[in-house]
């Protein structure tokens, strides 16, 4: 038979415990420079008045550190296994904390007290679809182009470029910017040797940045959709400049 190994679990808790707030992780989101995690509202609040990784002292980036944090579910599982009862108290604490808040909360059939259902245990461990796109959480966007022009230089000529047929979209917050730029390739035809920038607030977007990044860093406050801008230049015209 195979032996059963036994562990105590102040022997995991150096690797499964925020060094922020001394809890265990919730929204466990990792810093890509020096794969340092922590509590997602932990490490954005610090990086908000600090650039250096609170681990290591790593410079994470020198204006825009939320950019490269990156969410670690596979440890956010690990640590929903291992901690016994975390994601049903989690659960609760926020359906608490919304209450709070006047947000609505669903009530059970035929009951006119105002008891809250059973919370719905969302994560991966208890749906085997969890990991799915379908499944993420949404956000609506506006694809506009960043010039009124009618077509785009390309090799001594003007290519006609034809306007997006659906410029609304709705997508998963996990989407990058080369997804993005992938899609208008493909729908607008454009040549290989011509580059896509995607831009908002004026600022060109890098291509391994999320829709979630954009959303809490350019248009966290402001009206839905997102609206992001694209652009093109040829590789040769980049080369020069």
């Amino acid at each position: 038979m195979d032996e059963v190994i036994k562990m105590n679990i102040q022997d995991i808790n150096p690797h499964v415990v925020c060094s922020l707030c001394n809890g265990y992780f919730i929204d466990a989101t990792t810093i890509t420079e020096c794969l340092h995690t922590f509590c997602k509202s932990c490490i954005v609040k610090y990086l908000m008045n600090c650039k250096h990784c609170p681990q290591c002292q790593l410079k994470v980036h020198e204006t825009h550190p939320l950019f490269l944090l990156r969410p670690d579910r596979t440890l956010q599982d690990i640590v929903y296994k291992l901690i016994p009862n975390l994601f049903e108290n989690e659960e609760l604490r926020r359906e608490e904390f919304n209450k709070s808040r006047g947000m609505a909360v669903d009530k059970k059939p035929g009951n006119k007290t105002e008891e809250p259902v059973i919370p719905k245990l969302s994560s991966i461990i208890n749906n085997h679809d969890g990991h799915l796109y379908k499944n993420d959480e949404q956000i609506c966007l506006c694809l506009e182009r960043y010039s009124r022009s009618q077509g785009i230089s390309h090799c001594g000529k003007i290519l006609p470029l034809r306007s997006l047929d659906r410029k609304f979209l709705r997508c998963s917050i996990r989407v990058l910017v080369s997804h993005l730029k992938a899609m208008l390739y493909k729908k607008l035809a454009i040549p290989s040797d011509v580059q896509v920038e995607v831009i908002c607030d004026r600022e060109v977007l890098a291509d391994e940045v999320s829709m979630k990044q954009i959303f809490l860093m350019n248009w966290f406050g402001k009206e839905t959709p997102m609206v992001l801008y694209y652009r093109f230049r040829e590789t040769s015209e980049l080369g020069n400049t």
